[in-house]
């Protein structure tokens, strides 16, 4: 599952897929219609890769959460996150076991439920383990892009 260049933008719904990166910002293209948007700098934007999930233990990446979602669905479809709450949190607790309840909400695990949908209908899901290659620069050097885009944009 190679998710470095999606992206998740605040105030926007689903993800997105970076494009290309300009001056003062970035071009990216929306998962759910295919529309190409500019991202300005200031705007909140987060990596799916960089994103966890909190457990009483650790944080929990959300790549292996969707892995783990993509072995119990056999790479098919997970349920809704439009299900009724007791319901996706009865099926979140199957995903990941030891997910702290308290930091949790449950509109993060419908929203985490909703983007493995979407991943998915795209073929973007895999129960395998990830190869490690070169995916690690590629990561490193596009979050050093955005962190360097932001505290340029915060000089001017």
């Amino acid at each position: 599952m190679n998710v470095e260049k999606i992206l998740a933008i605040s105030g926007k719904p689903g993800l997105y897929e970076l494009k290309v990166q300009t001056r003062s910002g970035f071009v990216a293209e929306s998962m759910l219609d295919g529309k190409r948007i500019t991202v300005g700098m200031r705007s909140n934007v987060s990596l799916l890769s960089e994103i966890s999930m909190y457990t009483h233990s650790e944080e929990k990446p959300l790549v292996e959460i969707m892995r783990a979602i993509a072995v119990k669905e056999n790479e098919g479809p997970a349920i809704s996150h439009k299900e009724d709450t007791a319901k996706l949190l009865e099926y979140f607790k199957q995903i990941v076991p030891d997910y702290d309840e308290d930091r949790v909400y449950p509109s993060d695990i419908k929203k985490v439920l909703n983007w493995y949908n979407m991943l998915q209908s795209k073929g973007m899901v895999s129960k395998e383990e990830p190869i490690v290659d070169n995916a690690d620069s590629v990561k490193e050097q596009v979050v050093e892009e955005v962190k360097a885009k932001k505290k340029t944009a915060k000089k001017e």
